[in-house]
């Protein structure tokens, strides 16, 4: 036996909903309105309270993973990206002559400038060509990110070294304060970041003094950025 709602209607005062519940037979008239207890009304409440929940999570950016598909993200960073092809000989070629004849260029310039003792070559340079020549279009190969950071970081290098002098001190308080700088004026490219290190510890270097913020590390971008227009144009026309 269930329990059983009967509506009827009084006539008598605008018609106001009077319900009777009383415990009858499943078989009664069929005008009858019938309910099966218990009342889902509290959960339909939480049901309700649930998908607003969901919403303003969607809303936020917020995702709500199971305990089976936290692992995912954090292997997904092992892999190699989503939807990537294999790339083509001329996109492998290319960079990797890019680089070569950068090297090349500023080996020929050390020759030159050897009797002055002034070196082009420095080791932030291989990073610096793999920013240009293999991810030409992330943010670290903008001209604004690489001018910027390597004139202001080599800048931090030789005043943390003038104010510190040599050891692990100046070359904490310099790579902070590059990175600061990097964050600051939105110019990161993370190859900038070794110059203070290297002008700290180089000792050929040291006679510079603040011409080092835009040499070599400046100047020798200026030709890696010509090397760099070159090597995306045969990217683009040149293709095999």
């Amino acid at each position: 036996m269930a329990m059983q709602v009967r509506a009827s209607y009084s006539h008598h005062h605008h018609k106001h909903l009077y319900c009777l519940v009383t415990p009858t037979p499943c078989t009664a008239p069929s005008t009858s309105l019938r309910f099966s207890f218990p009342f889902n009304g509290v959960t339909g409440i939480s049901e309700t309270r649930t998908k607003r929940r969901n919403i303003s999570r969607r809303r936020h950016g917020i995702v709500v993973s199971s305990s089976g598909n936290l692992a995912a993200p954090v292997w997904d960073s092992w892999k190699p990206e989503k939807g990537s092809s294999a790339p083509s000989l001329s996109d492998i070629l290319w960079p990797s002559a890019g680089a070569f004849a950068a090297m090349a260029a500023l080996g020929k310039m050390d020759q030159m400038l050897a009797p002055k003792g002034v070196s082009m070559t420095i080791a932030p340079f291989g990073a610096v060509c793999a920013v240009l020549f293999s991810a030409p279009s992330s943010p670290a190969a903008r001209k604004y990110n690489m001018f910027m950071a390597q004139i202001g970081c080599a800048a931090i290098g030789v005043l943390a070294f003038t104010i510190l002098g040599p050891g692990w001190l100046a070359r904490s308080t310099a790579l902070a304060a590059s990175i600061a700088f990097m964050i600051y004026t939105r110019s990161a490219h993370p190859p900038a970041a070794s110059l203070p290190i290297l002008f700290i510890d180089g000792v050929k270097l040291h006679h510079l003094n603040f011409w080092y913020a835009l040499f070599p590390g400046a100047a020798g971008c200026i030709i890696l950025c010509l090397i760099q227009e070159i090597v995306c144009y045969l990217k683009d026309n040149v293709k095999f």
